[in-house]
């Protein structure tokens, strides 16, 4: 694999802060709707349900809303997007200066892989309370109650009733889904970098849309493998307590009442999201990256 030698861990917590405000200005209205689409109850008709498919609840969500609809629940993660992706791309540059004792000796593709899952363990601490406060507003909405005022309400609320536990309710679930996922993300991200770079050239002269092909692409291939888990634990976090004794009782009572095809709810919504978002997040890290380089070449 082609790398540029090390990159300052520090330079990528501070470039993958801009690349986490991209990705979530560009992806969070089709997450709103994914989430909507994977939490709405079973219906034995599908002239009862909610919503029929991606653009019904797009448009239903616009209709009942408008457009700041799509942006509900936006709060948590604007809180903790930058940070979290800050930290991922940390982790992932920290896991390549570990493996690495040669600054030119490229990285293998395993070793990639395994930096990438540094960085999904190392988000995890921040992303879990973020999601179940983010899935609760997002369903609350779409149920037409207000039980929250907003984020720092529903995170309040959530630790008065049932203390810090309830707060970080699916954090084994967020594991299960970002660890594997982000490993494959990097490793894809890297790998299609290095295979569009033509001989002789460097990585860092990557066109724009390059750039944007290879982070849109590693979105999609992290989400084929993410979806189930979050499935899962979009229903577990907003659930009723006590609904669910656990993953295996969510994954059960899933497939029971709705089927395999259950996992892949939201499938639509999510693979619309997943390139540009995506494509957003990766430009936006090498543009604040190759700006970092030129104001602090030494840091």
């Amino acid at each position: 694999m082609g790398d540029e030698g090390r990159v300052s861990p520090l330079k990528n917590f501070v470039a993958g802060g801009v690349a986490g405000a991209c990705l979530l200005l560009a992806g969070h209205p089709l997450d709103t709707i994914k989430v909507r689409l994977q939490t709405q109850p079973k219906a034995s008709s599908a002239q009862y349900v909610v919503y029929r498919g991606t653009y019904d609840c797009f448009r239903k969500t616009v209709s009942k809303e408008g457009v700041l609809g799509l942006y509900r629940g936006m709060g948590a993660p604007l809180a903790g997007v930058a940070p979290m992706m800050a930290i991922s791309f940390f982790g992932f540059g920290l896991g390549k200066q570990l493996q690495q004792t040669d600054a030119n000796t490229p990285h293998t593709h395993t070793q990639l892989f395994l930096s990438g899952c540094l960085a999904g363990i190392f988000t995890t601490v921040i992303v879990a309370p973020g999601e179940r406060i983010k899935c609760l507003l997002q369903v609350q909405a779409s149920g037409g109650g207000s039980r929250y005022a907003g984020p720092v309400d529903c995170a309040m609320r959530l630790y008065k009733e049932q203390g810090i536990r309830s707060v970080y309710k699916g954090t084994v679930l967020t594991l299960i889904r970002d660890v594997p996922s982000n490993g494959l993300y990097f490793l894809t991200y890297e790998g299609l970098k290095d295979l569009m770079t033509p001989e002789g050239q460097s990585v860092a002269q990557l066109s724009t849309p390059k750039i944007l092909l290879a982070g849109g692409v590693a979105g999609i291939l992290n989400w084929t493998i993410a979806l189930p888990p979050d499935v899962l634990k979009s229903n577990f976090q907003t659930a009723a307590e006590g609904k669910y004794r656990g993953l295996v009782d969510v994954l059960r009572t899933l497939l029971r009442e709705e089927g395999p095809k259950a996992l892949y709810k939201g499938f639509n919504a999510v693979f619309l999201r997943a390139f540009p978002a995506n494509a957003a997040c990766f430009l936006g890290f090498e543009l604040a990256l190759k700006g970092l380089n030129a104001v602090a070449p030494g840091w």
